[in-house]
């Protein structure tokens, strides 16, 4: 499957069409996405007017955006106003915003084409997909494996060959973690490098959009042309954004990585371990330094995230109440009996599991306890970032402690799944950048995902890290078939 600078290099060149380069991912949607099901909707109409119009814009010698012609899939909790977005909930299952957010507006400017939304876990709260209340997404390098989560329909969508990009958001790993599983690339930027505006807020001082690709060169494509200041986001970063995808490439030669002794411990799967250390061992062959690093409260990083990521859900979900918009429940005493039946009925499990603790944790007498001793380590989790890369460059190690693992095994378990975050909830706490790159596959033949971190808004650090190691271990991963 071809990657997505190459596809654009090929319409651009007029080697193929916009619309040529539609069909062929919206036919391959049809042929592949009735087992995977990483699709909640698709506007195959929207789609190809969209195309049709970059073919016209090239025919007539115009300019044509970052994006001309690829393809894209967006995780449903990003607002479009051609297509529903539900947020994987029934209390959202009819709701058709009335305006782009400003990633999609960005995407149209820049002449991407948006086939369809992604499947996620329910208001982006879990690591499986597991959680939408619609359907499980599969993986497709196992059809009886999750895809990761909360973004696990659009790194399916990317995996499967549905769509060469596609967008999710990572509030404690759901870009990163799915990304691992799935054997794509996925890059959560700092924190405010992308605008929230029009993402539905889960935890709005974690929540960061970022793309999906198959190659590093593709994540970063995407990522220039939605990165950037935005006036409608209070927590946009005012600086403008390098031009990522032509600022990739730099030696091996130099290049210090920090290696968190924290990370390979208790709970690491061999396979990963195994993998992860062969990537940095072949970086330090070609002349990169690796620096033993400590960050002592990751430890803590499970707990704090799930008071902090809890408590701002509990105030951010409180919106949806049967009154002002989605789900209203038929049967009703009165405005007090329609609010908690409203809500009842349209939240599923874990997003009620949420909202009950973070209710609990900001409520008075426990405020104390629970939400401010949570922010404390996290300010104590970033200060452990901060003399990490006194000694080094970015931070390496296993995005996910485990491979994929089978649909079901830990739905019963929300600890278990939680530990599913382990290395990846302190990038959002810290506001980090972060990315997920393959590095190998198990011995059943199970993506493996290599995470690398970085200093706030040293997202091209990261990038060009991670293209690093992309070229020095030369992996060639034979992508799944499922025509």
């Amino acid at each position: 499957m071809t990657d997505a600078v190459s596809i654009r290099q090929d319409i651009v060149s007029k080697k193929t069409t916009a619309t040529q380069v539609a069909e062929r991912f919206l036919s391959k949607i049809e042929a592949v996405d009735p087992k995977v099901r990483a699709f909640l909707s698709v506007n195959k109409p929207a789609a190809l007017a969209a195309a049709k119009k970059v073919d016209e814009k090239i025919a007539r010698g115009e300019r044509v955006g970052l994006l001309a012609g690829l393809p894209v899939a967006v995780k449903d909790n990003i607002c479009t106003t051609d297509a529903p977005t539900t947020c994987g909930s029934k209390i959202l299952e009819t709701y058709r915003p009335p305006y782009d957010a400003t990633v999609v507006r960005r995407l149209r400017e820049e002449d991407a084409v948006i086939v369809g939304k992604t499947n996620l876990d329910e208001f982006a709260m879990g690591s499986s997909t597991e959680n939408s209340a619609f359907f499980t997404t599969r993986n497709p390098w196992n059809l009886q494996c999750v895809p990761g989560g909360s973004s696990g329909g659009s790194a399916a969508a990317v995996a499967g060959g549905m769509a060469p990009l596609s967008l999710g958001s990572d509030t404690g790993g759901s870009i990163r973690q799915p990304a691992a599983l799935t054997g794509t690339v996925g890059f959560k930027p700092t924190y405010g490098r992308v605008s929230r505006y029009g993402l539905v807020a889960y935890g709005s001082s974690l929540d960061q959009i970022g793309p999906f690709g198959r190659s590093v060169r593709d994540a970063a494509l995407l990522a220039q042309a939605i990165s950037g200041h935005d006036p409608l986001d209070s927590t946009s970063v005012n600086q403008a954004a390098p031009e990522f995808s032509t600022m990739l490439e730099r030696d091996a030669a130099g290049l210090r990585l920090g290696v968190p002794k924290e990370y390979f411990g208790a709970g690491l799967d061999s396979e990963v371990r195994a993998s992860v250390e062969a990537a940095i061992a072949a970086l330090v062959a070609k002349g990169a330094t690796r620096v033993e690093v400590s960050l002592p409260m990751t430890e803590y990083g499970i707990a704090a995230y799930y008071i902090v990521a809890p408590c701002e859900a509990s105030s951010n979900l409180a919106r949806y109440d049967g009154v002002h918009y989605g789900h209203r429940s038929k049967e009703y005493e009165d405005v007090i009996d329609l609010m908690a039946k409203s809500r009842e009925q349209g939240f599923g499990p874990e997003v009620t599991r949420r909202i009950i603790l973070g209710t609990f944790a900001l409520s008075s007498g426990y405020y104390d306890a629970y939400y401010n001793r949570a922010l404390k380590v996290r300010r104590r989790i970033k200060q452990d970032f901060d003399r990490a890369f006194e000694q080094c460059d970015v931070i390496v190690g296993p995005t996910s402690p485990t491979p994929a693992f089978p649909v079901g095994a830990k739905a019963s378990d929300p600890l278990a799944m939680y530990l599913c975050d382990v290395y990846t909830v302190a990038t959002n706490l810290a506001g980090l950048p972060g990315v997920s790159i393959p590095c190998g596959l198990t011995g059943s033949g199970l993506p493996i995902g290599l995470q690398i971190q970085g200093r706030v808004l040293d997202d091209l650090a990261v990038l060009r890290a991670a293209r690093v190691f992309e070229r020095e271990l030369a992996l060639s991963l034979p992508w799944p078939s499922l025509s």
